[in-house]
């Protein structure tokens, strides 16, 4: 076995055992009352963070969709790039996601924020419109957790210095909550 394959193995389980399950929880019961009360989820990250807020859009639409009938009303602010290039181009890269917060989120929406160092000034602007708008906010985060550590409602803090195993333990989690809401469609 390679020492690159034992370390990034080992640095992957080291991010699951991380995992913090009350967050989880917390995050699962947000989404819950989302669902029930008719309300949208927001999803945004940056580079493989946007990706996977794209990835998990899928699956709490139609993955969830499958067990409850119908799916969240779940849009990842990540996935138009017109929209978003118009958005940096027009007015700034750090109001890409506030922007359209302001247009499509109302009071009790949620916003979820997927990212590595949880710094970045369009997801920290991102949390400031929510928190304006009365969203309920949550992040996964990696590293120190950054400034969004301390920002929003329900912080899941990876904390680990690899980005690649912060963006996996995203899936991970996108992933197990989709699963919990499956199961809960079962209750």
């Amino acid at each position: 076995m390679s020492l690159t394959f034992k370390r990034y193995i080992d640095n992957l389980r080291k991010g699951l055992q991380l995992l913090n399950e009350d967050g989880v929880l917390r995050l699962t019961q947000c989404l819950k009352r989302a669902f029930a009360e008719n309300r949208q989820v927001f999803i945004c990250g940056n580079g493989g963070s946007a990706a996977n807020s794209i990835h998990i859009a899928n699956d709490f639409l139609y993955g969830v969709g499958r067990h409850l009938g119908k799916g969240l009303r779940v849009h990842s602010l990540s996935a138009n790039p017109a929209i978003l290039t118009c958005l940096a181009n027009d007015i700034s890269y750090a109001e890409i996601y506030s922007e359209q917060l302001r247009t499509m989120a109302g009071e009790g929406d949620v916003l979820l924020i997927l990212s590595g160092s949880g710094n970045s000034p369009n997801v920290l602007r991102a949390l400031e419109t929510a928190r304006e708008l009365g969203m309920e906010t949550a992040a996964l985060l990696g590293y120190d957790g950054g400034e969004c550590l301390n920002c929003c409602d329900i912080p899941i803090h990876i904390k680990l210095d690899d980005m690649q195993v912060a963006e996996d333990v995203q899936v991970v989690v996108g992933h197990l909550l989709t699963r919990l809401l499956q199961e809960w469609s079962n209750e």
